[in-house]
């Protein structure tokens, strides 16, 4: 299978992706899907389109140990999406953070003069990544060989994620079992497929359902969406779309080698 080269906009850990130029306030839409329990009307108070909502949601639900938007299916209105009992006291932490903060901020402002300076600074050590795929897990096992390690990481919903990397940086990340780490995996290093009972040489594969698969002119972007309800965003060609009849529902699998998944800690 071929794919074509991603193209996709920087998004933050944790954040949401940059559209428009602008960075999109994952709170407010948090806040507008508890409010109105529907994500199109959510990024349309916004002026977000609603892929870019989509993808917002599943970027968060992936940062999460819990869900914290869902689907509803059914009822008169025909379902619609809401926040988890979790994904409300979440929000109701972080609006309360963000009040604490702008306090700081103003209480530093008032007795450092030069203070805006140096906290533009410290704002630019944020990172930023272009990798579609960002999973927040648990490093469930390390085993260093001579040069490399495998580290892997247990990312919720019964899903694990191997990833080798350098014994150098198991030691500059601080790696130990038990510790956090961000898993990141750009969408072309994705390989889809459907079918079962044969041999590859990728070490991670990941099972689920397709939640979503919007075609492009040359390649299109395939959503798997997992037990645990974690999504992986995968970039391949129209022609394998079709070929492997990829549509909303078709059970499917993502193969990821470990030398393609990134690791990263909060400093």
């Amino acid at each position: 299978m071929t794919h074509s080269v991603e193209k996709t906009e920087p998004t933050a850990v944790p954040g949401l992706r940059l559209a428009r130029g602008r960075r999109w306030d994952h709170l407010e839409l948090l806040e507008r899907i508890a409010a109105t329990g529907s994500i199109t009307a959510a990024a349309n108070a916004m002026g977000m389109s609603y892929k870019v909502a989509w993808e917002a949601v599943e970027a968060i639900n992936n940062l999460s140990e819990q869900p914290l938007v869902e689907r509803k299916t059914g009822g008169q209105k025909g379902g619609g999406t809401t926040l988890t009992t979790y994904g409300r006291r979440v929000v109701g932490a972080y609006r309360r953070l963000e009040q604490e903060r702008e306090l700081v901020l103003k209480k530093l402002a008032e007795v450092m003069d030069d203070f805006d300076e140096y906290y533009h600074v410290i704002r630019r050590f944020d990172m930023k990544t272009s990798a579609r795929n960002q999973f927040l897990g648990t490093v469930k096992t390390i085993k260093t060989g001579p040069i490399n390690a495998e580290v892997l990481l247990d990312i919720g919903g019964g899903d694990v994620l191997a990833a080798v990397i350098t014994n150098e940086s198991v030691e500059h990340l601080a790696l130990k079992v038990g510790s956090e780490a961000y898993a990141m995996i750009k969408a072309p290093w994705v390989i889809v497929t459907t079918s079962d009972g044969f041999k590859t040489s990728a070490r991670n594969e990941l099972r689920g359902t397709v939640a979503r698969c919007q075609e492009g002119a040359v390649s299109g972007e395939v959503i798997i969406e997992l037990s645990g309800g974690k999504t992986v965003a995968a970039i391949v060609t129209n022609d394998s779309i079709k070929s492997l009849g990829l549509k909303e529902g078709v059970k499917a699998c993502a193969l990821i080698k470990a030398s393609h998944v990134i690791l990263a800690v909060n400093a």
